[in-house]
């Protein structure tokens, strides 16, 4: 038997390792969610047009010449199998097989000069945070995250947004990755790609992140629609058992604040303050209904649902606007790839049925449903929404032998903005006759970062202290793209 304070707590091998566990790393609900969470740093900040960012990742790289920069005057090895059709902006050449982003394009601004030198999947590093990928020891596929990675957009939001809260609890996360966290889904998750985490700024603020599975190898949600089941939206830690009742946890939380308490007792300085207020924040978190409820999907209409399309993004992007609805400050939607290229936006061979049959269409439904419903909801009005991939494709249709595909091509490809006074209707930038390189107004990845840094009100060129406490700019080589917004 084992007194804590007072209270007798009984087990038939010894008190130590259940008791210990219980209380120890979270007793309340497993090790993962306090773990995510704590702060310090000072908040460089200034008017902010958006309070909140949904970023749509298409991972892979989306071909300019098959979506928003079509040159259809180009020789056949370079226009590629589509045709454009009309839309609401003129000069805004787009895929037939985009005919609700078409009809809407008067609600959205296409940049078609986004590049950089980066001409692989590492990219993902340059287009979440801004800088270039940092030399590092990785894997033998050299994609997977490292601890002196620069820290994603997200999680600079995550850091900042917990120092101006000072230490008070929270019930919801600032940074949140959907559906997964990037890789996960690709071959059994042995791929952790960088660019999506914290790195040298320090894992307590990665992105809080759902977990949803594939049904076997070669399976694609992102080409089918899925099942309830499938669609559980939990952060993991969240999740409890159905033996562990909110009473049960409640006595778990106690035992856990007796350690509290006999600890403050011998030291009361402010990191220990900090962790009972990290602890508190996860406890608030977990038994949030707000937060719960922000998550379960089910509630939404049936019609809303079929609207945004059963597939895996379709639903992610109803998950994503319910969390910035329920205050999340910077939410990721990634369309990843399951397994090799043609499972993605990938586009190395059977790039025609790929988009035809899945990609284009998910796009356009997911994307299209989106801006209407934020709109419908007034969520556009303080939401900045950004949608791109890491790189386009080659200008040359035809690559690694295959009769139907694209290789990589960093040096020229688009992104789509909406929200809080995005000029609708804008073409922002011209690539050349073969999309192959900016003719004018290129826009960087620090560019990127920079414009949305100032529109969710951080100043871009302020610094934050890195873990040996140097003062780092956070995009110091990036310009706001001011002409984006009226």
């Amino acid at each position: 038997m084992l007194t804590i304070q007072g209270r007798p707590r009984c087990a038939c091998d010894g008190v130590t390792r259940r008791a210990l566990l219980q209380a120890g790393g979270a007793g309340l609900f497993g090790v993962s969610l306090p773990s995510v969470l704590a702060a310090e740093a000072a908040r460089p900040s200034r008017a902010a047009r958006a309070k909140s960012v949904m970023f749509l990742y298409l991972f892979g790289g989306p071909s300019q010449l098959e979506t928003v920069d079509m040159k259809p005057d180009a020789p056949s090895h370079i226009r590629g199998p589509f045709k454009p059709i009309a839309s609401q902006t003129s000069g805004l050449r787009i895929c037939e097989h985009l005919p609700l982003l078409a009809e809407r394009s008067q609600n959205y601004c296409v940049v078609r000069t986004l590049n950089h030198p980066q001409n692989d999947h590492n990219a993902s590093h340059y287009i979440q945070t801004g800088h270039p990928m940092p030399p590092a020891e990785r894997g033998p596929s050299n994609v997977n995250a490292a601890p002196n990675d620069w820290p994603s957009m997200g999680s600079v939001v995550e850091y900042l947004d917990r120092q101006a809260a000072r230490g008070k609890p929270r019930t919801m996360p600032s940074y949140v990755y959907l559906p997964n966290k990037h890789g996960e889904i690709q071959l059994g998750g042995q791929y952790d790609r960088l660019g999506q985490y914290a790195g040298w700024l320090g894992r307590e603020y990665n992105a809080t992140s759902t977990r949803i599975r594939k049904r076997a190898s070669g399976d694609n949600p992102y080409y089918r629609d899925c099942t309830d089941e499938e669609l559980n939206y939990q952060f993991p830690g969240m999740a409890r058992e159905s033996a562990i009742t909110l009473d049960r946890l409640d006595r778990r939380r106690g035992l856990l604040a007796q350690f509290d308490e006999a600890r403050r007792e011998l030291d009361r300085s402010p990191p220990v303050e900090n962790h009972h207020a990290v602890r508190t924040t996860a406890w608030n978190m977990m038994t949030s209904p707000a937060l719960r409820e922000a998550l379960d999907i089910r509630r939404e209409s049936d019609k809303l649902r079929d609207r945004y399309g059963r597939h895996l993004f379709g639903q992610s992007l109803i998950v994503g606007r319910r969390m910035v609805e329920a205050g999340a400050r910077f939410v990721t939607v990634i369309w990843d790839m399951t397994d090799g290229a043609a499972s993605g936006w990938d586009s190395h061979e059977q790039l025609t049925p790929s988009l035809k049959n899945h990609l284009l269409p998910g796009l356009d439904q997911g994307l299209s449903a989106l801006l209407d419903d934020m709109g419908d909801r007034g969520l556009l009005d303080e939401t900045l929404v950004v949608t791109l991939g890491e790189m386009g494709r080659t200008p040359q249709f035809l690559n690694r032998g295959s009769p139907d595909g694209r290789d990589h091509w960093s040096y020229c490809f688009p992104a789509i903005f909406a929200g809080v006074g995005v000029r609708g209707g804008l073409l922002y930038g011209e690539s050349d006759r073969h999309a192959a390189y900016p003719l004018d107004r290129p826009v960087s990845p620090e560019d990127l970062a920079a414009t949305i840094f100032d529109t969710i009100g951080i100043d871009p060129h302020s610094t934050i202290n890195d873990k040996q406490g140097r003062a780092v700019s956070l995009a110091a080589e990036g310009h706001v793209v001011r002409e984006l917004f009226g």
